[in-house]
């Protein structure tokens, strides 16, 4: 269904060249992007109160645009394959074979396109799906990667015109926070696998709607919908759920993922004004950034994959993990990371004080 080979090929060939930086500026981005890793372990378990020092086992891989492909196909393969082993089942018959080797090449090169286009926004994320490799390692005791961009970062940092030494550690914080949920927390990766596989098992889509989804992006990508066709509404590829449990999963999806990344912002903010000098700036412009995306083009992309959703994730998110601090303090937000039956809900993410009854007034 998907030439995964052809995908990373394409997608490293359209990606576009990160900014002009010297082989020693290089070498020195690199070296302190580590350094801040590093240091940011120590901030973010000190404010958060999670974890240990010796639970940081996962490495921290500083890669360019085309290791950050090559990490998500490697991770989208791994997570995908029960999805597509379904798909390939139902196209099974006369001319099967031909179909899919010829349909594979072509999602392939779509969504190497895609992936083009994300790879040179991406600042850094947790890995965690993807089967360690030598080139992609992951812990002694399992889980994933902390992958930082170093061309993004760079990139932003001087879009923003801030002061790229706090940039960089603003982010690392960020980034940092996401390691520690993950190591601290041991069943939440299994969690999200299970509810992931939970909803591709749901899934009962004809296969072309999904390469069809693929197809618009890349047509959007390429220069925009073909002539005569109308829009649909906007939907985006994630909104292809068609039955009530799909829609209970997502539910619960989008609510985790709100709070992982509203956490993380939370995280930044809260360490960064003892040590990050120009954090309020650096917050101030990035929140700019965000809100208004860059040419029709990209605000098109962004709705059509769900990006937009994303951005409300941290907004809702940081507001959510804000309110149950404000109220219960950090160790009683702390109960969150209990079970996954204390993980919030999409309604109490909305209303925080619904999480704090059900969770502590019940308790008590």
């Amino acid at each position: 269904m998907v030439d995964w080979n052809l995908a990373v090929a394409t997608a490293t060939r359209l990606v576009r060249p990160g900014p002009e930086v010297s082989r020693d500026e290089a070498r020195a981005i690199v070296a302190e992007l580590r350094k801040h890793a590093k240091s940011s372990e120590e901030h973010v378990r000190s404010f958060t109160r999670m974890g240990t020092e010796d639970i940081h086992d996962t490495p921290v891989l500083v890669v360019d645009r085309a290791g950050w492909i090559r990490a998500n196909v490697a991770g989208f393969r791994e997570i995908l394959k029960p999805l597509l082993d379904k798909m390939q089942d139902r196209r099974s018959g006369p001319g099967g074979a031909v179909l899919g080797a010829v349909g594979g090449k072509v999602t392939g090169v779509e969504l190497g396109m895609l992936l083009s286009f994300l790879a040179s926004r991406v600042l850094g994320q947790y890995e965690t799906f993807a089967p360690a490799t030598r080139d992609l390692p992951a812990g002694e005791h399992g889980g994933g990667r902390l992958l930082l961009v170093a061309p993004n970062i760079v990139h932003v940092e001087r879009e923003l015109d801030v002061d790229p030494h706090d940039f960089r550690l603003w982010v690392c914080l960020h980034e940092e926070t996401h390691r520690t949920q993950f190591s601290a927390v041991p069943w939440l990766r299994d969690h999200l696998e299970g509810e992931i596989q939970s909803f591709l098992s749901e899934t009962e889509v004809d296969p072309m709607t999904v390469l069809e989804r693929i197809r618009e992006a890349a047509q959007s990508l390429a220069g925009g919908r073909p002539e005569g066709e109308e829009d649909d509404g906007g939907r985006s590829i994630v909104e292809l759920v068609q039955t009530p449990a799909q829609r209970e999963i997502l539910a619960r999806l989008t609510a985790v993922m709100s709070l992982l990344e509203g956490h993380a912002d939370f995280v930044m903010d809260g360490v960064g004004p003892d040590v990050v000098p120009s954090v309020g700036e650096i917050r101030e412009k990035f929140q700019q950034r965000r809100a208004r995306g860059a040419s029709r083009l990209d605000q098109a992309l962004r709705k059509l994959l769900g990006l937009d959703a994303k951005l409300r994730q941290y907004r809702d998110g940081e507001r959510f993990v804000r309110a149950v601090v404000g109220e219960v303090g950090m160790d009683g937000f702390n109960r969150v990371w209990t079970s996954p039956n204390t993980l919030p809900t999409k309604s109490e993410i909305a209303k925080p004080a619904d999480w704090v009854a059900r969770v502590h007034r019940k308790g008590e």
